[in-house]
């Protein structure tokens, strides 16, 4: 049983708000964190799943029966399944607004189930949880964190990941994506998941995917949203500049969990990883989640490239303010290049980091001044001090 992060901040959500929102995607141990939280509780808990009948048939008169248990902590499981929930949780709050109230999981961002954004505002904080992070499984473990992901499942239980991540996948295209409203038939939206995994780490080129998939460009933007909303990918966004030089504006994509990426392009092994034409994409995408998952919210990650070459994989940005300009590279033997601190210039970033792949906390600096670091040095010393 690995103590996830998020929980402290999920108990200081329920010390000051009637709801907490777990938010992330399916399998990614919500309910497991609903249950750790509910065990600490000063009040009876009662689940309901969503996805059971027998819990549906409770909710055929939602307001008597949520009112008959107020004194309870009430955690409500795949909430994105009955929207309709949403405005009557916010009446029943409202007549006995204290702490505490409601958890409700969802496998969908607020965005996503919009009703939520609308009728809980004020009521209702979000906890995004993601994949099992290296500081939570230990860095000794972080390249098998790497090859396989950081779904507990594939990460922990099974023996078979490809199994696991096939079944996954499937149940994503053919029930979870339609419930949540993308129109697109399963074959397509597995075509694009497929496409998107060999385009890890680059810029996204919409007439490129939509002439492969026969659907307009504006489509493509639509789905890839519906993707990125459901925690499937990442869409890096261009960090852009007040100087009047041609910026590279369209985002970078990911496919954000790394086990699941490695599920799409084949990869079963450590070897077969280190081989891979993708293993330079596949972790900086890797480190970039990690990194992410570190960052206090009041930050927020870009990347840049200009039309002339100079780029950085990471912006970090507080108050769009750049505090650290950093470039990912697999391997320990690595240096920024020329194109490197040239945009690391230009963007004007108060620290310069190139983090290499090796697992270790030693780091040296360069001649012009980045510092060369392991992941496990730029999380547990450098976040602190951007």
């Amino acid at each position: 049983m690995i103590t996830r992060e998020a929980q402290s901040s999920a108990l200081e959500i329920l010390d000051d708000f009637p709801c907490l929102g777990i938010i992330g995607p399916r399998q990614i141990g919500k309910t497991t964190l609903a249950h750790s939280l509910a065990q600490g509780a000063d009040k009876p808990v009662v689940y309901l799943d969503l996805e059971s009948t027998e819990d549906l048939q409770k909710l055929s008169n939602a307001e008597s029966y949520l009112r008959s248990i107020e004194d309870s902590l009430v955690v409500i499981d795949e909430i994105q399944r009955m929207k309709s929930l949403f405005p009557l949780l916010r009446s029943i709050i409202d007549r006995h607004r204290i702490p505490g109230r409601f958890i409700v999981l969802g496998s969908a961002s607020p965005e996503l189930i919009r009703e939520s954004s609308e009728s809980l505002a004020g009521r209702i904080a979000y906890l995004e949880l993601g994949g099992i992070t290296c500081p939570e499984i230990g860095w000794e473990n972080q390249h098998d964190r790497w090859l396989k992901g950081g779904y507990p499942a594939p990460l922990l239980q099974v023996k078979n990941r490809f199994t696991w991540f096939e079944n996954y996948i499937r149940t994503y295209v053919e029930r979870d994506l339609p419930m949540l409203g993308l129109p697109a038939l399963p074959n397509l939206s597995l075509r694009l998941i497929h496409m998107l995994s060999h385009i890890q780490g680059s810029t996204l080129n919409y007439s490129n995917l939509s002439r492969s998939l026969e659907i307009t460009d504006k489509t493509v933007k639509r789905y890839l949203d519906f993707l990125e909303e459901s925690f499937l990918i990442t869409q890096l966004q261009a960090y852009s500049t007040n100087s009047r030089k041609r910026l590279v504006k369209a985002p970078k994509v990911y496919i954000r969990d790394s086990g699941l990426l490695h599920y799409l392009q084949g990869i079963d092994k450590q070897d077969a990883l280190s081989t891979h034409p993708i293993v330079g994409a596949s972790w900086e995408g890797f480190v970039i989640e990690q990194i992410k998952a570190e960052l206090p919210k009041n930050y927020h990650l870009f990347y840049f490239r200009t039309h002339q070459g100079h780029e950085v994989d990471l912006v970090i940005t507080r108050a769009y303010d750049p505090v650290a300009a950093i470039e990912i590279k697999y391997g320990d033997k690595v240096l920024p290049s020329k194109s490197n601190e040239t945009a690391a210039q230009e963007i004007g970033a108060k620290h310069k980091f190139l983090i290499h792949s090796r697992a270790d906390s030693k780091t040296w600096t360069s001649n012009n001044e980045w510092i060369i670091c392991s992941l496990k040095y730029f999380i547990e010393k450098a976040i602190t001090n951007l």
